[in-house]
């Protein structure tokens, strides 16, 4: 064998034991008479010692040759280290080393395999495979099989039986762009990667399997914004004889396993809010609710005062800062830049100060009298010490720029502690959302959700009131996981098709196979999917998913190690019978 120990498992009790080692050189330090090399593998760090007395000559010639990231395989005895290091576990031993073979050199990597690197993101993308060697990427791909881990054994105690399935499969409509792949076999025909399992998953809950997972790549040829990959991984789940109740108990309880089990976080029944009050109160529907600052709506108390800006305008909303009464005038006045931006797109932006003596001072003193501003005070929630901060224009619009402010006063005031987990499901979404563009309903989730039974009326008087028997898990201001009641009565989702804008024919040619399957017992089903991706970033801390894939791509969907997308050969273009159509300098295109 290679090695009869990894770097990481040696200690004070091993000492005097023979051992063989091998990993990556880490660090050299030549003393002369005298070389201290780190060795390094996926279990830790051990401390190798070459004496000019003690170790032999022809090792200690070869030790001298070592650089940083060679191979070697090292033996020799464990002996007590002098100088002790109290940061790695096998800090107090090292190897007095006999024998020393280099299994391979190396050439000096781009950047420092350390925990802090000297090698900007880029460059680490690019030598992901020398990136993944830091403690801190290889232990996140190590966090996230504990999760993966934890979720099959928790669903596979709960009865769920995982299936794989396919990968190329018939492009459908799904809200984003299929990425499609040629068939050679098939000339002029094309599959499509699977956006999700969905149709699939009902299908198998047509076929009795009753409860199913799979954790599971999905992908997507959408334009990536807020850290997306191409290509995600979903934890993706069915089960048939179930109402939302069910599937909200079950899944709830497996966040709860997750939290106890990854994190050793006790949570209580997770709090629910409808589509309709999560938008009110938070302006977006995955409001983060670790601290407060909930909207309140000013209309009342701030229209008909002479300030034609909130007069003329459909909502006036404002929020409560902690503590940021304090503010100087050079602060808000960056506050007001930074809702200007292009990102957040706000005209400006009106604040009070409620002084700590009970006072208040706004930007509009002028309109408003100080009995005015502790009715807004008292409407938003603030205390003394706090900043009231008001917004107005379209209703929509304002909402989701005072998340968007929201959001950036609790980063700047470190409100958003990744060690604090707030689960809450949000639950009555729109089943059906209105394009001003196509002019036809979308479907908020996708065609097969269920409408709520109550609601079934309305899909032939107004269709946008109907509610969807739909849920959204959201933790920590991010959708984990979402899912939904489906159709199982070919007559409603034929309904259905019909609200969407599909003829009869376009809904066969593309579901057919689906509607075939009702037509032959199909009982009731409910599912959801979890972001997997999403769901180990936060649990690890963070809301970058980036880190917690072995391979990811850019922000332009490249991957830059392999350089993928990339033109393939003339020859493979004819086996398919594929022309590309070329820019045309002429016509700009």
């Amino acid at each position: 064998m290679y090695r009869s120990h990894t770097c990481g498992e040696l200690r004070s009790s091993h000492i005097n034991n023979e051992v063989t080692l091998a990993g990556w050189v880490q660090k050299v330090r030549d003393k002369g008479f005298m070389i201290w090399i780190d060795i390094r593998d996926r279990y830790g760090i051990t401390q190798l010692i070459f004496d000019e007395d003690r170790t032999p000559k022809d090792v200690f010639e070869k030790a001298k040759t070592l650089g940083r990231e060679f191979v070697v395989q090292v033996s020799g005895t464990v002996i007590e280290r002098e100088s002790k290091n109290k940061n790695i576990p096998t800090g107090t031993i090292e190897i007095l080393v006999k024998g020393l073979e280099i299994l391979n050199t190396a050439t000096l990597p781009p950047f420092t395999i350390e925990d802090n690197t000297d090698g900007g993101e880029d460059i680490r993308m690019k030598y992901r495979y020398l990136d993944i060697r830091r403690n801190p990427v290889k232990n996140k791909l190590i966090f996230r099989h504990q999760v993966a881990m934890q979720v099959r054994n928790y669903l596979s105690q709960q009865g769920f039986i995982e299936v794989e399935t396919p990968y190329l499969i018939k492009s459908t409509p799904e809200g984003a762009r299929d990425f499609v792949v040629p068939s050679r076999m098939n000339e002029g025909q094309f599959y499509a990667l699977p956006q999700s399992p969905q149709t699939f998953k009902q299908l198998l809950m047509v076929g009795g399997m009753d409860r199913y997972f799979q954790i599971v790549k999905c992908f997507r040829d959408e334009d990536l914004r807020a850290d997306r990959q191409p290509e995600f991984t979903q934890i993706d789940c069915e089960m048939t004889f179930v109402n939302q109740e069910d599937i909200l108990t079950v899944f709830e309880n497996m966040t709860k396993h997750l939290l106890r089990e990854i994190k050793g976080v006790e949570t209580d029944s997770f709090p629910r809010m409808s589509y309709a009050e999560a938008m009110q109160k938070y302006g977006n529907d995955k409001p983060d609710i670790r601290f407060g600052m909930e909207f309140a709506e000013l209309n009342e108390l701030a229209k008909g005062k002479g300030f034609n800006v909130f007069d003329a305008q459909e909502l006036i909303a404002g929020i409560a800062v902690p503590g940021a009464a304090a503010y100087t005038r050079k602060q808000i006045d960056a506050l007001i830049d930074w809702v200007k931006r292009p990102q957040v797109g706000a005209n400006g932006l009106v604040w009070a100060k409620y002084n700590t003596d009970g006072s208040l001072k706004s930007s509009v003193d002028k309109f408003y009298s100080q009995e005015d501003l502790s009715q807004w005070a008292e409407a938003t929630g603030a205390q003394p010490g706090d900043l009231i901060l008001v917004m107005a224009g379209p209703t929509d619009k304002t909402r989701t720029q005072l998340s968007a402010l929201r959001m950036e006063m609790a980063e700047r005031l470190g409100l958003r502690k990744p060690d604090e987990f707030a689960p809450l499901w949000v639950v009555d979404f729109p089943l059906l959302e209105w394009d001003e563009e196509t002019e036809r309903y979308h479907a908020m989730h996708h065609p097969f959700t269920s409408p709520k039974p109550e609601d079934i009326a309305l899909l032939d008087t107004d269709p946008g009131k109907v509610r969807a028997n739909a849920y959204d898990l959201v933790l920590n201001g991010n959708e984990i996981g979402g899912g939904s009641v489906r159709i199982h009565n070919a007559q409603l989702q034929s309904k259905m098709f019909e609200l969407l804008g599909f003829t009869k024919e376009e809904a066969e040619a593309q579901f057919g196979f689906l509607m075939n399957a009702f037509r032959y017992g199909a009982p009731p089903h409910a599912g959801i999917a979890f972001g997997f991706d999403r769901l180990v970033a936060i649990l690890g801390g963070q809301e970058i998913i980036r880190d917690f894939i072995a391979f990811p791509k850019n922000n332009a969907g490249r991957d830059v190690m392999i350089n993928a997308p990339s033109p393939i050969a003339g020859e493979q273009l004819e086996e398919l019978n594929l022309q590309l159509r070329l820019p045309d300098p002429a016509n700009g295109a």
